[in-house]
């Protein structure tokens, strides 16, 4: 039996092992008692003020040999700071934000067999308390068991890989094979489909440039225009030689590693680098600058209210019409009673689809070689500036010119939008059907509106000079302006559905709760709501980025339906990547377009009547009216119980409505009529005025 003496010397060496440092907020209260600063601790311990931040509100802890070093000093100022008095230290309180993975769409579930659990659980330490404005619509969806650390993680130079919920993982990967393994292994990371016919996403490691600089990467991209490693570069060999494979976009700002998925069990991690500007300014604002922990808020909120980021916005938004609208489903065989892979219908399935040849463009292989020179449709977003020549003396001795910018129109566009699903068919002299999509060849020239609006059958805004194809849901407006349209050819298709529904309802709910999380809530009055947009990018940095992030979704989503050919080596006719998926469908997104283009003009055309006022110019989304005072409230149209008629401009923040753009000078904006420049691309303000060729 062990003496005294020898379970005494036992339990010194365990604590000799590795030094014990107080609790997180008795560091702090040290650090502070001695007058030092988080800046000044980090200079001396050659760290950074957010990792001594993070020890302080024990977020991760450090290790050797600043371990040894911090332990040094805290027992220095604890002999001489007594913490006679100081109060207990506190329990981490509950955050008020979860930000972890989506909450699955709720339908009966097709039994699947689920992922092993991880082989040695990732080491995971405390969360520290959230300081930061809560999101209060985030509401903490339901934790898969497979996934308990989220779906995703931002990896540091020290190992440490921040996650949602402000967890912080340590991370021993040395390299990448490395660090793919540890995720699908140890780090439970992903997150669950969302749809029951769809798949689990893959979880996402985002690189800091400490972290990418110590896998081995470079810290600058040079192939600036294939943006990616090549093909001999040490670290993909090391993928290779592990016999992991790379996607045809090969090793760049967004590589996706795999093997081949083991039964049900996919094998597949993605991997964003911050410093080859995985995340894009333009749809990440500030992101790219933050610390680690707040990138991994950021991503997080966006992951539970969207899909886990799969590259761009653009390619986020097209993966997450996918994602809610699988190409296949299991269906059993009568024969055999197997259960095989079949058709889900309402989806695009898995093989990509011809266009009709005035949907597509001269490049297209089958257009190309097909030698067709019936014209093309021309579905696009206005921009369009009013003829100075129909502005009266009234309108220009108003003072102000005021811009006003539907909240995602094209979202709203996609709300119960029926596309076609089947291949197109080809009709000649067809009787007009408003509820069949399809492109018509229709001849409008002859319709004649007021001038001082925009033609709704043309990007530029001028009428037609002759037949041209249209969109269905241009030609039915022309029909309810109350012209008889006569169709000389169309394309239509006889499978149709509403497949972007799930898409817009998903996305319509992330874009209102993230502004109501900023303040900007539907129950605030005009006045209120001007308010709070005035001040909403002020409220949280990181919800500023989300809903930056979603718009960019929307709008990049739907311009990814008819992606072009890319590269200085492209010949016209030879098939390139994006029009051999099944979601290159330039006919979906001209229905998208051609119904927001639509809205914009009746909104146009019931102003005039409601107020008397024409716009000056629209572009895309954005119109700016002259106005008699610097607010949308001195002209837009309310009854006489202040409610805002139907049918014109109305403000609010849910997609279709409007807010304030920007405000200008009147004769600032005939100014730039005159030079032939658009008011509604600059009323914003704080950019200089270019050629926009004209």
């Amino acid at each position: 039996m062990a003496t005294e003496e020898e379970l005494f010397a036992s339990v010194d060496a365990l604590l000799a092992e590795e030094p014990q440092l107080p609790p997180p907020a008795e560091r702090a209260r040290l650090r502070e008692a001695a007058g030092i600063t988080q800046a000044r601790l980090a200079q001396a311990l050659k760290t950074s003020t957010q990792t001594v931040k993070n020890w302080e509100n024990g977020r991760s802890e450090p290790k050797s040999p600043r371990l040894e070093a911090y332990q040094r000093l805290l027992n220095g100022w604890a002999a001489k700071h007594s913490a006679h008095g100081a109060p207990a230290t506190p329990q981490p309180e509950v955050p008020e934000t979860f930000t972890g993975p989506a909450t699955p769409e709720v339908e009966a579930a097709v039994p699947v067999e689920a992922p092993a659990a991880p082989e040695r659980p990732a080491n995971r330490r405390p969360a520290a308390s959230s300081r930061r404005p809560a999101a209060q619509k985030a509401a903490r969806p339901a934790l898969d068991p497979r996934f308990p650390h989220g779906p995703l993680a931002v990896l540091d130079g020290d190992g440490s890989a921040y996650g949602v919920d402000g967890i912080v993982l340590d991370c021993p990967a040395n390299t990448v094979v490395e660090l793919v393994e540890w995720t699908l292994r140890e780090s439970g990371l992903g997150a669950p489909k969302l749809h029951r016919n769809g798949k689990d996403s893959d979880p996402l490691i985002v690189l800091t440039a400490a972290a990418a600089v110590k896998l081995g990467l470079p810290e600058r991209l040079e192939d600036r225009r294939g943006l990616r490693l090549p093909e001999d570069h040490p670290i993909v060999k090391q993928i290779t030689k592990a016999k992991w494979q790379l996607t045809q976009r090969g090793f760049g700002p967004w590589a996706r590693i795999y093997r081949k998925a083991q039964g049900s069990q996919r094998q597949c991690v993605q991997l964003a680098i911050l410093p080859w500007d995985a995340l894009d300014s333009r749809s990440w604002p500030g992101v790219a600058e933050m610390e680690p922990a707040d990138v991994a808020r950021v991503l997080g909120i966006y992951a539970q209210r969207v899909i886990t980021p799969r590259g761009g916005t653009a390619v986020s938004g097209l993966e997450l019409m996918t994602a809610l609208r699988p190409p296949t489903r299991p269906v059993q065989d009568r024969e055999t009673g197997n259960w095989v892979s079949g058709h889900n219908p309402g989806s695009l399935g898995t093989e990509p689809m011809d266009p009709a040849p005035p949907e597509g463009q001269p490049e297209h292989p089958a257009i190309f070689h097909s030698g067709w020179k019936g014209g093309f449709l021309h579905e696009e977003a206005y921009q369009w500036v009013r003829s100075v020549d129909t502005l009266t003396d009234e309108e220009c001795l108003l003072p102000f010119a005021v811009g006003l910018d539907l909240n995602t129109a094209f979202l709203a566009a996609a709300a119960r939008l029926t596309v076609g699903l089947s291949e197109p068919v080809h009709f000649v002299n067809p009787p007009f059907n408003p509820k069949v999509p399809g492109s018509w060849l229709v001849d409008l020239s002859g319709i004649e509106l007021d001038p001082r609006l925009p033609s709704p059958f043309t990007p530029t805004g001028e009428r037609p000079t002759g037949p041209a194809w249209y969109q269905t849901h241009t030609v039915a407006y022309a029909q309810e302006l109350g012209y008889n349209v006569a169709p000389i050819e169309a394309y239509l298709r006889k499978e149709t559905g509403a497949y972007l529904d799930p898409w817009h309802d998903r996305l319509k709910t992330a874009y209102v709760d993230t502004l109501a999380d900023l303040g900007v809530t539907k129950d605030l009055t005009d006045v209120e709501f001007l308010a709070a947009m005035e001040r909403h990018k002020d409220v949280d940095p990181a919800l500023t980025a989300v809903l930056a992030a979603i718009k960019g979704t929307v709008k990049g989503g739907i311009g990814k339906l008819f992606e072009n050919p890319q590269g200085k080596n492209y010949k016209d006719g030879d098939p390139w990547p994006a029009m051999q998926r099944p979601t290159w469908r330039p006919d979906i997104r001209a229905a998208v377009i051609s119904k927001a283009r639509v809205n914009m003009h009746r909104k146009l055309m019931n102003m005039a009547k409601m107020t008397g006022l024409y716009p000056l110019a629209v572009l895309s989304d954005c119109v700016v009216y002259p106005s008699p005072g610097s607010s949308p409230l001195d002209f837009l149209p309310y009854a006489a119980s202040g409610k805002p008629q139907p049918g014109g401009f109305r403000l609010g923040p849910t997609p279709g409505l409007a807010k304030l753009e920007g405000v200008q000078d009147m004769a600032w904006a005939v100014d730039l009529m005159e030079k032939g420049f658009n008011p509604a691309r600059h009323i914003k303000g704080g950019d200089a005025v270019m050629d926009e060729g004209k």
